[in-house]
């Protein structure tokens, strides 16, 4: 069994910055990809950012040139620094990985609020 859990959430105004980190542990195989998810009141659950093992990343619109995504595939840690925070950016932040046989592991989620 694949535990993630995420730290790092919190309130800050706008145009500040907040760093999230997920850890990964438990049985783990080699994870294929490592993201951040983002659900906001009332919306969808979205892709905010994701990261490949050859650490290529791929970030939604709205957070580029904003956000940076970072992994350590020897930790099997993942992590988003968000800067320039906007209150759109307020929601939960789920970690998200994908191992090598196809496997989806998610994170409890942490609460990003931004102030205007």
């Amino acid at each position: 069994q694949v535990q993630l859990v995420e730290s790092g959430g919190g309130l800050v105004q706008a145009g500040g910055s907040l760093r999230l980190s997920c850890t990964a542990s438990g049985s783990i195989f080699s994870f294929d990809y490592m993201g951040w998810y983002r659900q906001a009141p009332g919306k969808q659950r979205e892709l905010v950012a994701v990261v490949s093992t050859g650490t290529r990343a791929t970030y939604v619109d709205s957070v580029k040139g904003r956000f940076a995504i970072s992994r350590d595939n020897g930790k099997n840690t993942v992590d988003l620094q968000m800067n320039s925070l906007k209150p759109e950016d307020t929601a939960v932040y789920y970690c998200n990985s994908i191992d090598s046989r196809g496997h989806v592991y998610w994170g409890q989620g942490t609460q990003v609020t931004v102030s205007s």
